[in-house]
């Protein structure tokens, strides 16, 4: 595996999880791609939403990069927007160097990450084919639980339109910090808009579960929620659907 760090020209940095081309893998030559926004309310990009997602969709045959993009008194918008931009115009530029298939790119981000996804596949001037958004701020009224500075972007349910890439939602019902009403209103706006959309609402668990696993729970029980966990092979299985990394 190609494990890279790349500056984006700010404090922002773009981590590569690269499949090594062998000639025991000579079926996939170019292989898809999923760019990871790690959450943290813009005030800090989430550890346990970063490698550990990145790890798991690597090892479903996807080519993974991590994004750490401006936070705190630095994500005045639009920081995080440009950051996101830079970061899959990287990946197209190296595409040749990674062996990434340009057309089968998506992106997948989580809580304010998810709504930096968001706002990448709706207002962004290069965009992702594909969107995952795990329990995504997408309301003008939660983008008040984030850092002061990223409160100034615009409003993403009136960008929403038939340009949107296909998207993959997941969210719980019982989400106290980011109502899974965000979630409800983005799946209404895209049902408007004729854009496809598969959306999961499970049950139970709180805000910032990750992947739902004892791997991401830094030893907090809370943290552990096998029924939402089941969110990443749904997720996997979606893209799949989308575009086989095989």
């Amino acid at each position: 595996m190609i494990h890279e760090v790349e500056p984006l020209g700010t404090t922002a940095t773009l981590t590569s999880y690269v499949h090594n081309r062998a000639p025991r893998l000579s079926n996939v030559d170019r292989r898809p791609a999923v760019l990871v926004l790690p959450g943290g309310g813009y005030e800090h990009c989430s550890d346990r939403e970063s490698e550990p997602v990145a790890m798991a969709m690597a090892g479903a045959g996807y080519h993974s990069f991590v994004l750490r993009y401006r936070v705190g008194e630095q994500s005045g918008w639009p920081n995080p927007l440009a950051d996101a931009e830079a970061a899959l115009q990287a990946i197209v530029d190296g595409a040749d160097r990674w062996g990434v298939d340009t057309d089968r790119i998506a992106v997948i981000g989580f809580s304010a990450g998810g709504h930096l996804a968001l706002a990448l596949s709706v207002l962004g001037r290069l965009r992702p084919a594909r969107t995952v958004l795990v329990y995504p701020v997408v309301t003008q009224t939660t983008l008040q639980v984030c850092h002061p500075a990223a409160r100034t972007a615009p409003d993403l349910l009136d960008a929403v339109d038939a340009s949107c890439p296909p998207t993959f939602i997941a969210h719980t019902a019982a989400d106290e910090l980011v109502p899974v009403s965000d979630s409800l209103q983005l799946a209404d706006r895209m049902a408007q808009a004729g854009v496809p959309f598969e959306l999961h609402v499970f049950p139970v668990g709180k805000h910032g579960l990750a992947l739902g696993t004892a791997f991401t729970s830094n030893s907090d029980p809370e943290w552990i929620a096998p029924t939402f966990a089941s969110w990443t092979g749904l997720a996997i299985d979606w893209l799949r659907r989308q575009f086989p990394a095989d």
